[in-house]
């Protein structure tokens, strides 16, 4: 008893954390980046975004706890109408609140990623730029903090936006013939949905530098030589390279969903807290887990890896 009693305590102690830290921590799940302090009213863009209909953001949930997110505008090579861009935080929401899920695949429909937006809602839209890129920008936040695994699966392009999408994604799968661009400077702009900050933390400022000022054409070859992208997979085949990407997650996923989902967030938290705050935050997520089913299980089975 009095072993249990000593388990409990310890168990309590690393509970015990500075709850206002952790509120306050960017890396919370659902904490957006902007609110009408930055003069961003999120009700009214999304009535704005509503106004402006097409393709659709598709969302299924597999029972091996890996989700397959879909971008559906084929007309359009996948760009994000506005009800795309609420479409996709109603399901990042939804993900959010998934507590079996592990992994998350996301591609595009027949065999393209996504071109970015639909220029011709953008204009329509009468809104000013930085507060389509404040909605974006908090979308893809959100969708990368996800406590779940995430992979941008692309075939065919990833232009603009869409290559911005990618960066939000823990890691890149590409098949052969694909080819990533970031077209801003064609466009006369920067990127807007923090992919130019995602791709330095990525691939470093230098090599940032040079695909962003370059608009460099990246096929699958010299993206996985930059780094950007870490496997390129054998099939193109719509279906079959789905199947690859899937296997590819299944050697990261494999474990409890409450395992997998608090190393994501520990992750998260070095890479986007100062360090006492992130091992204070490394410190509360153990305390989710010490003493929890998978961790009595391990001890069970005497589950201490050793070579």
């Amino acid at each position: 008893m009095e072993g249990v009693g000593k388990k409990e305590m310890a168990r309590s102690l690393l509970k015990t954390s500075s709850m206002s830290m952790r509120t306050k921590s960017v890396q919370q799940m659902g904490l957006s980046l902007y609110n009408t302090s930055h003069g961003f009213n999120e009700e009214e863009v999304k009535k704005k975004l509503q106004q402006f209909p097409g393709g659709s953001i598709d969302l299924q949930k597999e029972d091996n706890g890996i989700g397959i997110l879909t971008l559906n505008n084929p007309s359009k090579m996948n760009a994000f109408s506005g009800v795309m861009m609420l479409q996709l935080l109603e399901k990042v929401i939804e993900l959010e609140n998934w507590t079996e899920g592990k992994g998350l695949i996301v591609h595009g429909a027949n065999n393209t990623f996504s071109s970015g937006s639909d220029l011709n809602a953008v204009k329509a839209l009468a809104t000013p730029e930085a507060t389509l890129c404040m909605f974006m920008q908090n979308t893809l936040t959100r969708l990368m903090r996800l406590p779940l695994i995430s992979i941008a699966l692309i075939q065919g392009w990833a232009l603009g936006g869409g290559a911005e999408f990618t960066t939000a994604c823990d890691f890149r799968l590409m098949t052969r013939g694909s080819e990533i661009r970031f077209v801003h400077k064609e466009m006369g702009i920067v990127p807007s949905w923090g992919g130019a900050t995602r791709l330095v933390e990525i691939i470093g400022s230098r090599q940032a530098l040079k695909v962003l000022t370059g608009a460099l054409k990246l096929d699958s070859e010299k993206a996985l030589n930059l780094g950007i992208v870490e496997e390129v997979l054998q099939s193109s085949d719509e279906t079959k390279c789905l199947e690859e990407a899937k296997e590819w997650l299944k050697q990261f996923i494999n474990g409890p969903p409450e395992v997998i989902r608090a190393l994501k967030k520990s992750v998260t938290a070095g890479k986007e807290l100062c360090l006492e705050e992130a091992v204070h935050t490394e410190r509360d997520v153990l305390g989710t887990l010490w003493g929890g089913p998978a961790n009595v299980e391990a001890i069970a089975r005497r589950g201490k890896y050793c070579k």
